[in-house]
């Protein structure tokens, strides 16, 4: 009896599962290779690797850019082979370096994109934007009106999470959303988010290669080589691991920290 109420319990706070899943292209290459994983509700799970290693892939599996060569991903006890692609990624937001605001419209036009796209009133658009823009420090009276031109880039990263979190998504994937900041904004806007997740409690899939990012962000963390995982744990155990893609990435903590303009 209890030991079926825990499986119960485990499977109610289960987001997203990948069971024994791998990527290939289509002339043979493989991309990802047997990953398992869980990703439970509410948490941040960091994908942490070098370029190459697979994360932004396993990303993509999630809101069915990609559909797995073996293996399932799951998301809310679905596989995502079985969802309607559109719904799917309607329930995912998604953040991407680049943002890929659209030129033409306002900040809030961008923002409210999906809101729109579902049937929402006017009036609750409006009032969704003006929201999410002072969540994430962005005064509306100043930018709701205003172009992607005429920000700068660390509020238009701004602009791109305001506009992943518009319908109120479950899950959030950001694929290295900061990576393009100055070493200064970037560590503004990570201890924003830090405090978002804090209040919204989002489940948060989450690709850096910065393992100081990792730490200051993660729930988790999954290390990624070559397309296969080296481990999943909290950060404590990415520092006690043996393995040596591991140590290299715990003894990034100890290197300088970039200034602001040093190439």
């Amino acid at each position: 009896m209890i030991l079926n109420w825990l499986c119960m319990s485990r499977d109610s706070r289960r987001a997203i599962e990948f069971r024994n899943v791998s990527f290939r292209l289509a002339d043979g290459k493989t991309l990802l290779s047997g990953l398992n994983i869980e990703i439970f509700r509410g948490e941040t799970l960091i994908l942490l690797g070098r370029s190459g290693c697979g994360k932004t892939t396993t990303l993509k599996l999630i809101n069915r850019l990609l559909d797995p060569t073996e293996g399932e991903v799951m998301v809310e006890g679905t596989a995502t082979t079985q969802w309607d692609p559109i719904r799917l990624r309607r329930r995912i937001g998604y953040v991407i370096q680049e943002i890929g605001l659209f030129p033409h419209w306002t900040v809030e036009e961008n923002v409210t994109v999906v809101p729109r796209l579902e049937g929402w009133g006017a009036e609750k658009t409006r009032a969704r934007a003006r929201e999410l823009l002072e969540m994430v420090g962005l005064e509306p009276a100043r930018f709701a009106s205003r172009y992607p031109r005429e920000l700068s880039g660390g509020q238009r990263q701004r602009v791109g999470v305001a506009r992943a979190l518009a319908a109120d998504p479950p899950i959030i994937l950001l694929d290295e959303p900061f990576g393009a900041l100055d070493p200064i904004t970037r560590r503004e806007i990570q201890q924003e988010f830090r405090s978002l997740q804090e209040r919204l409690g989002k489940t948060m899939v989450f690709v850096t290669h910065d393992v100081r990012e990792a730490f200051l962000l993660a729930s988790r963390i999954a290390l990624l080589k070559d397309g296969k995982m080296i481990l999943a744990g909290q950060p404590a155990e990415l520092l006690k691991s043996a393995d040596p893609e591991a140590k290299a990435f715990a003894d990034c903590l100890h290197d300088p920290e970039p200034a602001e303009g040093r190439s």
